[in-house]
């Protein structure tokens, strides 16, 4: 298994795929971590001379895809369906064909099986990004998520995902390289972002000036640990905390049953003034330095955590679940001293803690304060910056197109 980025090939990479195709296939580009780094891929190939093909459903980042070099291919990547996915093996081989990319990039389960019939018929090498801890332990489930492992690349976006791969499925762990997600530290800096972006997003979200903002950006479910939060909220209240709002930013996509559960959540706790829901955002280095603190409060293994790397290299501080690879991303004793702190990590669901780490973060002074949010942007600069990955990456596809890599399993 390969640990190492800094392959010999990484700086010749793009000049190898210059007028080359690579095609990525994803279920929809709406938000999220793979959706994000679907199309900072495809910028980065646009950028080295490669024709970037995105086949999906479609989504709000569409046009982004396309502003950035990428060319979106209508796909619809976003069946679950065994009928449709069949079909759409079909319909792949038929793209494969005609626009004979090098290598296909799958990013997500159904369309990689979709990926993986296709490229058996046609020859041509597949991919896979191995995004998410995948929930299920039971054979059925197991062998679906399978298919993630099953390229003749994997990719692994985390050592915890990359020892998740080895434990479950030890016959690909010889296929795995990591390359973790990053963060364009041009978009995700304090100093590029508009006093007036800041204010936009308060005054809409409803922050009285002199409150201060805890923000948890994530998609509304369960497991992203809203209900943690709002805990944490009433007991930091019922401790006499009284200037803060907590934010909670993100879609619920037809959760509507978790959804109502919140908000009987935060009317029980009598935190309607206190705790917001304020659905997707679209500016987040915004909505970052708008957040006097940023809290990751996961229940369940996250195969990576963007948003608190996004927040370390906006300089807002971070506490995390210590759960999974978010930690990873988070420098904290007892990994180091605490005067090298980047954030905190608590143990996941525990609300208790949750409150004391966030009473400590909003505690420090400004010396102390800047002096993390330097140290924190240094962190990501030196382990998780965008065009570190963006490098590895093309040097994966290079290897893939030139045949260094072992064959898949079968």
């Amino acid at each position: 298994m390969s640990h190492d980025l800094a392959s010999p090939f990484v700086h010749a990479a793009p000049s190898r795929l210059a007028g080359r195709t690579v095609l990525q296939i994803i279920p929809a580009l709406e938000a999220g971590g793979a959706e994000r780094t679907t199309i900072d891929i495809a910028a980065a190939l646009a950028e080295a001379g490669a024709r970037s093909l995105v086949a999906t459903t479609g989504g709000r980042l569409v046009s982004e895809l396309q502003a950035r070099g990428g060319i979106w291919v209508p796909f619809p990547a976003d069946t679950k369906n065994p009928v449709a996915m069949a079909r759409n093996v079909l319909k792949l081989r038929a793209l494969i064909r005609d626009e004979r990319p090098a290598v296909v990039h799958a990013q997500s389960r159904a369309p990689a099986w979709v990926a993986l019939g296709a490229t058996r018929m046609t020859g041509t090498p597949l991919m896979t990004t191995y995004h998410g801890s995948y929930s299920g332990s039971h054979a059925i489930k197991l062998q679906y998520n399978s298919v993630m492992a099953r390229g003749d690349a994997v990719i692994a976006n985390s050592h915890f995902t990359a020892e998740t791969i080895a434990r479950l499925y030890p016959w690909a762990r010889d296929r795995v390289r990591i390359i973790s997600p990053g963060v364009d530290l041009r978009e995700f800096h304090p100093d590029t972002v508009h006093v007036s972006r800041v204010e936009t997003l308060r005054s809409a979200w409803g922050v009285a000036p002199d409150q201060r903002v805890v923000l948890l950006a994530a998609r509304l479910t369960e497991w992203k640990g809203q209900k943690v939060l709002i805990a944490a909220a009433a007991n930091l209240r019922d401790r006499g905390v009284s200037d803060l709002v907590f934010i909670l930013a993100g879609d619920h996509q037809g959760r509507n049953r978790y959804v109502a559960d919140l908000d009987a959540l935060i009317a029980d706790h009598k935190l309607g003034d206190l705790v917001k829901r304020v659905g997707h955002c679209a500016d987040m280095p915004a909505a970052l330095l708008a957040a006097s603190l940023v809290i990751v409060p996961s229940t369940r293994p996250e195969a990576f955590g963007l948003s608190a790397v996004e927040a370390q290299a906006m300089g807002t501080p971070v506490v995390v679940s210590n759960l999974g690879a978010v930690p990873e991303t988070v420098l904290a004793p007892p990994e180091v001293p605490p005067e090298q702190r980047t954030g905190w990590r608590v143990p996941a669901g525990d609300v208790e803690a949750l409150a004391d780490a966030i009473a400590s973060a909003l505690a420090l002074g400004a010396t102390a304060r800047d002096t993390m949010a330097r140290r924190a942007r240094l962190h990501i600069e030196t382990e998780f910056s965008l065009d570190h990955m963006t490098e590895a990456m093309l040097d994966a596809y290079s290897a893939a197109i030139e045949g260094h890599l072992p064959a898949r399993a079968r």
